[in-house]
């Protein structure tokens, strides 16, 4: 009892208020708060959630592409990260038809994309808690600041899910955020004669009462924005490199011949990518082939890019260098893709230049004279903004960020010479296996692997910088 403490009657209302308090203290209860609907990200304010972090995700879903209906359970495991009396999940569309928490039935309530659920009984920090949401509908295809479509999107024989940047809510509840990464398991029935294919490993494929269901399971940390669902008719590839990697490869059968080739690629550039990269971190790899019109773009799915139509090599090279940069050392905001797509098209310049084509460094000239562009408005546009500061959510995924973030690294490795350059751009990878990081972090680690340069004329002009830098 503190020395300013009143003293209070024996046997009144108010001693028996306060003795229940002090039970309340001593049994370790506790008044939580609502946890936040949104992490602040600076460009997606709404996305993610605060008050915990997901470590597993068990989805069970079923699909019929002839009525578009999906049905779903999630079960999401998540440690507290303070006294939660309620927590948000973000769901668009769908139809919530029961949550529980630890088996307990949950109150809950809908706004716009946030899924707020009151469990039975406050949960505390540092506890580990189950959530359970069953759920129903047609998912939504959603549409970017930029005017990309993500989400659900409907194909001629299914379906073919892609999350970048808050398309994941489409098809499942979660903290739809990057700097929440978890592991996952995935079954997903679907009528006899489709496939369903995800991230990771196919671990059981079954078939009953004309309906078939496969189960697929991640093992490493994923985020959100990188699992993928393809569904449809398939021509199914597998294999391992000669490392014994996995490689597990699905392509709608139109295009079946066109992708041959290139991705026969796929042991060649794992083995380049990992000499220049290091060990890859995950257990499988591979690609999903659908059609040019069921998607306007490939994006990193993890362990098995999307791409609409047979990718070329660069392509195909781009989104296999992203395991490393954007699937394992993930940006903790939005802000960060920069290290994403710098690293990913910086990826496919060095792979032109040790396989006959340009060098890094005419590639550099020409994009910094405009050469390397269809247009003068392309040339252009890459000095719009510095690719560590996109103008605004629209802009995450234009050209500076990808080309512009590419001479960055390119600045990086005129200054310090290739041995070092190298042993940044693998030590980067290695130091964050699995994690999330952003630019600050990463101008860190460069300054600390070459302590005797000065990179401050970089960061000024090239990586945080207005406008085009008059100096190459």
């Amino acid at each position: 009892m503190s020395r300013s403490a009143r003293l209070v009657p024996v046997g009144t209302p108010a001693l028996a208020a306060l003795l229940a308090l002090t039970l309340t203290a001593c049994d370790g209860g506790v008044h939580g708060t609502p946890g936040g609907s949104g992490v602040h990200d600076p460009y997606f304010p709404k996305a993610g959630n605060g008050g915990y972090d997901v470590t597993h995700y068990g989805l069970t879903l079923s699909y019929d592409p002839g009525t578009h209906r999906l049905t779903g359970k999630a079960v999401i495991t998540a440690r507290a990260t303070e006294d939660l009396s309620a927590f948000d999940l973000d769901l668009k569309g769908l139809d919530v038809e029961d949550v529980t928490v630890e088996g307990s039935r949950a109150r809950f309530s809908r706004a716009g994309q946030e899924l707020t659920v009151r469990p039975h009984d406050d949960l505390d920090k540092g506890e580990t808690f189950s959530t359970t949401v069953r759920y129903s509908g047609t998912p939504e295809t959603i549409t970017d600041p930029d005017e990309s479509e993500e989400g659900w999107l409907r194909t001629a024989d299914g379906a073919l899910a892609l999350g970048e940047p808050t398309g994941s809510m489409a098809w499942f509840p979660g903290n739809d955020h990057p700097s929440d990464k978890a592991s996952y398991d995935i079954a997903v029935t679907v009528p006899k004669g489709l496939q369903a294919v995800s991230n990771g490993e196919l671990t059981r494929e079954t078939t009953t009462g004309g309906r078939t269901t496969f189960a697929w399971h991640t093992a490493e940390p994923m985020a959100t924005y990188v699992a993928t669902l393809a569904i449809g008719h398939y021509d199914i590839t597998r294999y391992t490199t000669k490392s014994g990697l996995p490689v597990y490869v699905a392509v709608d059968p139109k295009q079946t011949e066109a992708s041959r080739k290139v991705l026969a690629k796929i042991p060649e550039i794992m083995e380049w990518e990992e000499y220049n990269f290091g060990p890859y971190p995950f257990s499988s790899t591979g690609a999903i082939v659908d059609r040019p019109d069921d998607a306007g773009y490939a994006l990193e799915t993890q362990t098995r890019p999307v791409f609409p139509g047979a990718p070329d090599t660069g392509t195909l090279v781009h989104e296999l260098a992203h395991q490393w940069y954007g699937d394992s050392v993930t940006p903790k905001t939005w802000r960060d893709m920069w290290l994403n797509e710098g690293f990913a098209t910086y990826a496919e310049w060095l792979w032109d230049e040790d396989h006959g084509g340009d060098t890094v460094q005419q590639t550099f000239d020409a994009v910094y004279d405009g050469d390397y562009f269809d247009n003068a408005d392309q040339a252009k546009a890459i000095w719009a903004f510095p690719p560590a500061k996109p103008s605004s959510a629209a802009h995450i995924s234009d050209r500076p960020v990808y080309e512009r973030g590419a001479m960055v690294l390119h600045k990086i490795r005129q200054k310090v010479g290739d041995d070092t350059f190298y042993d940044i751009i693998q030590g980067w990878a290695a130091a964050h296996r699995h994690g999330n990081a952003d630019t600050a972090e990463f101008t860190a680690y460069v300054e600390k692997m070459a302590p005797d340069k000065d990179f401050d004329a970089i960061w000024d002009d090239w990586l945080y910088g207005d406008g085009k830098p008059d100096h190459r």
